[in-house]
């Protein structure tokens, strides 16, 4: 079973990785967490100041960790003042970011409630990486929408003290609560800078 599961997610990353191409992305298929963090760290160079939203994919792999510990200017927002880390993340040279959702031929689909990280993935880093587990493509932009916030918002939302219908119940209800994690929603759909968003599509389910 876990053989056919390799084989049809090796297939359907082709067709992801064949759809950032036509939107000017790269992409790449690892097979496991450990492969995922060897293609990050080619990804970046050594001296390089890195930033990040909550990437709870980034951490999964041991990203992070091995940013911390290595020859790297890794930006720990949890230690900066917030507008400090928003400023110091658009000058970074790499942003590292999960996505919420992803189309099958090459879209990314994030929701924000400070709009730091889908700031950022629209201008600002040099580079950006995502860390995308196979969990996360869906067949289209209108099924990605739905996943990001009918799966990843309410996930999301239990990791905060907030109070969202979403977090009681585990659905989108379209709210405008004032503790709304969904303020933001952006659609990556083509980059006009070549080399810029790179996707590490991964065979595993990673973050939510």
């Amino acid at each position: 079973m876990e053989e056919n599961r390799m084989k049809r997610n090796e297939c359907l990353a082709q067709t992801v990785i064949k759809g950032l191409q036509s939107r000017n992305m790269s992409g790449y298929y690892v097979e496991d967490k450990e492969t995922a963090l060897k293609q990050a760290l080619e990804l970046i160079d050594e001296g390089s100041t890195i930033s990040m939203g909550g990437c709870v994919s980034a951490h999964e792999i041991g990203l992070v960790q091995a940013l911390e510990e290595g020859n790297y200017r890794y930006l720990d927002r949890a230690k900066m003042e917030p507008r400090e880390a928003l400023l110091a993340a658009y000058d970074s040279d790499v942003f590292l970011s999960s996505a919420n959702a992803m189309t099958n031929d090459g879209i990314l689909v994030n929701i924000d409630g400070n709009s730091n990280r889908v700031s950022c993935i629209a201008q600002g880093p040099k580079k950006v990486i995502f860390i995308v587990g196979m969990n996360k493509i869906c067949a289209d932009l209108d099924s990605a929408m739905k996943r990001a916030r009918n799966v990843a918002a309410p996930i999301n939302a239990q990791r905060f003290d907030i109070q969202t219908p979403c977090k009681e119940t585990g659905r989108c209800f379209d709210c405008k609560s004032m503790d709304t994690i969904c303020c933001q929603f952006l659609i990556t759909r083509f980059s006009r800078h070549a080399g810029r968003i790179h996707v590490i599509l991964v065979n595993d389910e990673l973050g939510f």
